[in-house]
């Protein structure tokens, strides 16, 4: 499973705060997470007020 950001986001950064191994940064207008360091625990899932981070 891959973790991904879509285009929904409101860039509030609530799932930056909450991602256990800093894997989510701000992009150019939404946020990133880098696959490499995602843990794919889904925390970021659940702190997402838009619902914009899901299962790919």
């Amino acid at each position: 499973m891959a973790i991904k950001i879509t285009e929904e986001c409101l860039a509030c950064g609530s799932c930056v705060d909450e991602c256990p191994v800093g894997a989510i940064s701000e992009g150019d207008d939404i946020y990133v997470i880098n696959q490499d360091e995602c843990s794919e625990c889904g925390t970021c899932m659940e702190a997402c007020p838009n619902g914009a981070i899901i299962e790919e």
